[in-house]
Formats: C-alpha cells, structure tokens, sequence
C-alpha cells in the first residue's frame, strides 16, 4: 500500500511549506490515495489500454504483469494521515487519482523517445537489489 500524489500537487504543497510553513516542523504531504501496487498498476495498464492500445495483446496491456519476489526488507505499507498538514497549510491535493495518472501516463505515451533513453540508462535492470539476488 502506497499514498499516491501526482507530482504537480507535491510541489505544489513544498511551495506552500516554503511559504507559511513553520521552521523545525513536520509535514505530511499526501493526498488520500492509497492503493495497493498491483492496483497502480492494473491502472495504468487500463489507461494505455485506451491511449495506446496493442492489438498483440488479447488482454490488453494486463498481459504484461509479471510477478517477481520482493527485495529484501521491503515494507508493505507507506501511508500516512495528511489531516493535520491540510489543516496547517490550508493545502489539500487538487486532482484524483484517476486523474492524475491519465496525467502521467499520457505525458509518457507523448514522450517515447524520452522514456526509451531512461529506460536504457538502466537497461531494464530491476533496480534495490542485494547483491547477487536475482
């Protein structure tokens, strides 16, 4: 589990943090979308499946999911209770979820060539592995 926030509403609380936040105390910015991975990902694969869909998978963009063994020391759940900073700040996250990751995902369909030269610094290497895990 994961609290998700589109990054225009994170930079848009850091900003609101630098303008009326008090020096030495603590922000929780987040934005009340907690989901589990796999149903991140579920959605994206339905959100590509209407932006770029691929007729050489049957079950759309789904087919892809591979499941792999979590890295060492991985925690299940990162979320917490932005109650208090919304009240501090006077900020809460604007957009949904759902939203905010048509965002996304339409920004990257837009931006292959950018995506693939990222893509290719790690060549698709999984990445937080220990040493000699596979």
């Amino acid at each position: 589990m994961r609290d998700w926030i589109y990054v225009d509403d994170h930079a848009a609380a850091l900003e609101r943090v630098a303008d009326v936040g008090e020096p030495g105390e603590t922000y929780l910015l987040g934005a009340r979308a907690e989901r589990r991975n796999i149903d991140v990902v579920r959605a994206i694969c339905e959100v590509l499946d209407r932006l770029a869909p691929k007729r050489e998978l049957p079950g759309g963009h789904a087919d892809l999911i591979r499941f792999v063994t979590d890295r060492p020391g991985h925690d299940f759940r990162y979320a917490l209770d932005p109650s208090a900073t919304e009240r501090a700040l006077g900020w809460r996250a604007e957009r949904s979820f759902d939203e905010a990751l048509r965002e996304t995902v339409q920004w990257y369909v837009a931006n292959r060539a950018w995506c693939e030269e990222a893509t290719e610094i790690y060549r698709r290497a999984r990445l937080g592995l220990a040493k000699g895990a596979a």
